[in-house]
C-alpha cells in the first residue's frame, strides 16, 4: 500500500468538488466527516472494524505526481490554477479512528476526519474502499471461526479472491478476526502471520500411485504431515494408505507431532466419522481431520450438528469473497463545518425519507459502557466530543427513537471507555499500528466482552447504541428547524 501512489484512487466527482471548493469557496474551510455503516452484515450482531493500518499508509503517501497532474489536465475538466495548487498537495488535518479488531455497531463513527474540506473530500473514496473491505471480511471470518467452536480455521481464499489486493488484505482481515493461518504466502510475509497448507490432488496424481505420493510427502515434511485422501477413493484407498504411512513413520521412530488427513470432497460428515473410526482403530486417535470444499459458517455448523469428527477447517471462496453479503455498506457523511470566527463547529444533518439515512450531526465520539461487575458490554453511547461523564454518578440511557425505553445505571456500577483515538494530528501520524497477531489477541478480548446472546449467528441479541442527551437534543432541534422551514415554504 505505501509503495504505491493511490492518490487518484478516488471517484471523479471528488476531484471536481475539490476544484469547486478551490474556486468558489474558502478552500481551507475546516469540516468534519464521519465514516459509519447502517446495518450489520450477514445478520450478525456486530461488526469487526479493520483496515486502519492501510488507511494510515494511504494518507501518509497522498500526493499528486506530475503524471497525475498531466492526466487530470487531459480530461479538460480542470483549470491550470487548480492543477498548480495540487502539485504541493498533502493531508494537513486530523483523523480519529476506532482501533482495528474492535467490536463495532451501526451508526458509530469508525473514522472521523477533521480537515480542510478539499482534503476531506478527496480521501472519501479510498477510506471507504479500505475500511469497507477489511471490516466486511473480518466480520465474515468471525462467523466462520465462531461456528468452528474452537477448531482451527485456515484462510484458503487467494485463488478465488477478486484480485490480488482483495486476496492480500482479505487474508489480513481474516487473521485479525481469528484465523490461525493463511495459505497466502505474500500476506504471510507482509503481515508476519502464519502460513499453512498441505498439497493438491496434482501431487498425488503426479506419482505412479497414491502410497508413493504419501510416503514422499511424509519424508519431506514429517512435522507437518497432513495427507489429502480423496483423490481416488477416500475410505478404501486414501485413509488406509495414510494410516500405512503413519505406521511406517512411527516404526521408524519419527515423532508424529502434527499429522493427519484432509477431506476435500464428498459427504464430509460421513467420511470424517468413518475415517475417525479407522484412525482410532489403528492407534492414531490424535490425528488431525481437516476439511475444505466450499465451507462457510452455515455448513460448518451443520457438520458439527451431524457429529462430524473434523477438527480443522480450510475456508476459501465463501470467506474471502463474503459471498452472501458482498458489501459492508459504510458511508462518509458531513457532520459539521467550523465557524471561521469562533472556531466552534456548526452541526450539519442529512435528512431523508428513509429514517435510517438521517445522520447524527456534530463533532462526536463514542463511549463504550461496561458492567463493573461482569466486564460485559452494556451499551455504546454516541456523544459530543466535549461532553464529560463521571462514573461515580448515575447514568441514564434511552433509545434515541423509542425514547420511553430507558436504562438507569447506578453510580459506580459501570465503567466507560472512549473508542475513538487520535491517528493524525495536523497531518502527522501519531498512532502506531500493532502487529496483526497482536490485533487478533485484542479482537479476542473484545469479543469476550459480549454476552453469548449477541455472539450467536442467527437472530443475535441487539446491543444498544444510544445518543447522549445533548446530542439527541441537538439532532432533534435540527430536525425541527428543517421541518419548520419546509412547512413555511
Amino acid at each position: 500500500m505505501n509503495q504505491r501512489n493511490l492518490t487518484l484512487l478516488t471517484d471523479f466527482y471528488e476531484l471536481t468538488m475539490m476544484q469547486g471548493y478551490f474556486k468558489e469557496k474558502n478552500a481551507n474551510e475546516t469540516v468534519i466527516f464521519d465514516v459509519f455503516y447502517r446495518a450489520n452484515p450477514f445478520g450478525n450482531g456486530f461488526a469487526i472494524c479493520a483496515g486502519l493500518e492501510q488507511v494510515i499508509e494511504y494518507i501518509e503517501n497522498l500526493h499528486f505526481d506530475q503524471e497525475d497532474v498531466d492526466y487530470l489536465r487531459s480530461t479538460g475538466m480542470f483549470g491550470e490554477d487548480f492543477l498548480e495548487y495540487i502539485r504541493d498537495f498533502h493531508f494537513s488535518g486530523d483523523i480519529y479512528a476506532i482501533p482495528e479488531g474492535t467490536v463495532v455497531f451501526p451508526r458509530e463513527p469508525l473514522v472521523k476526519v477533521i480537515a480542510p474540506i478539499m482534503e476531506a473530500q478527496l480521501i472519501e473514496t479510498a477510506l471507504l474502499n479500505i475500511v469497507n473491505h477489511q471490516s466486511l471480511i473480518a466480520t465474515k471470518t468471525y462467523r466462520v471461526v465462531h461456528a468452528a467452536q474452537g477448531d482451527g480455521v485456515m484462510e484458503f481464499g487467494l485463488r478465488r479472491a477478486q484480485g490480488p489486493d482483495a486476496g492480500i488484505y482479505g487474508a489480513r482481515a481474516a487473521m485479525i478476526a481469528g484465523c490461525i493461518g493463511t495459505s497466502n504466502v505474500l500476506a504471510g510475509k507482509m503481515f508476519h502471520v502464519p502460513v499453512k497448507g498441505t498439497h493438491a490432488h496434482s501431487w498425488i496424481m503426479s506419482f505412479s500411485d497414491e502410497l508413493t505420493a504419501f510416503r514422499t510427502y511424509a519424508k519431506m515434511y514429517p512435522n507437518a504431515c497432513i495427507l489429502l485422501v480423496d483423490t481416488y477413493d477416500t475410505l478404501n484407498s486414501g485413509v488406509p494408505h495414510a494410516i500405512q504411512v503413519f505406521q511406517e513413520m512411527r516404526n521408524a521412530g519419527i515423532p508424529l507431532t502434527f499429522y493427519g488427513i484432509r477431506l476435500d470432497s464428498g459427504d464430509l460428515a460421513y467420511l470424517s466419522k468413518e475415517a475417525k473410526k479407522m484412525l482410532d482403530a489403528a492407534g492414531f486417535s490424535d490425528a488431525v481431520i481437516s476439511a475444505s470444499n466450499d465451507l462457510d459458517e452455515t455448513l460448518i455448523n451443520s457438520l458439527k450438528l451431524q457429529g462430524a469428527t473434523i477438527n480443522s477447517w480450510g475456508v476459501g471462496t465463501n470467506l474471502i469473497t463474503a459471498k452472501d453479503c458482498p458489501s459492508f455498506g459504510g458511508v462518509y457523511k458531513l457532520a459539521a463545518i467550523q465557524d471561521k470566527e469562533t472556531g466552534s463547529f456548526i452541526p450539519k444533518i442529512k435528512l431523508s425519507e428513509n429514517v435510517e439515512k438521517i445522520t447524527n450531526p456534530g463533532n462526536k465520539t463514542i463511549r463504550r459502557i461496561y458492567s463493573r461487575e461482569t466486564g460485559k458490554l452494556i451499551a455504546d453511547l454516541i456523544c459530543l466530543a466535549d461532553e464529560s461523564f463521571d462514573e461515580s454518578g448515575s447514568l441514564l440511557l434511552f433509545d434515541p427513537v423509542q425514547t420511553w425505553k430507558k436504562t438507569h445505571l447506578a453510580p459506580k456500577s459501570y465503567t466507560m471507555r472512549e473508542l475513538l483515538v487520535p491517528v493524525f494530528q495536523k497531518g502527522a501520524c501519531v498512532y502506531q499500528s500493532p502487529a496483526v497477531m497482536d490485533i487478533q489477541k485484542y479482537c479476542k478480548k473484545e469479543l469476550s466482552t459480549l454476552w453469548e446472546e449477541s455472539l450467536r449467528l442467527v437472530n443475535p441479541h441487539k446491543v444498544h447504541v444510544d445518543l447522549s442527551n445533548e446530542l439527541w437534543h441537538m439532532k432533534n432541534k435540527l430536525l425541527e428547524t428543517y421541518q419548520f422551514s419546509k412547512e413555511a415554504d
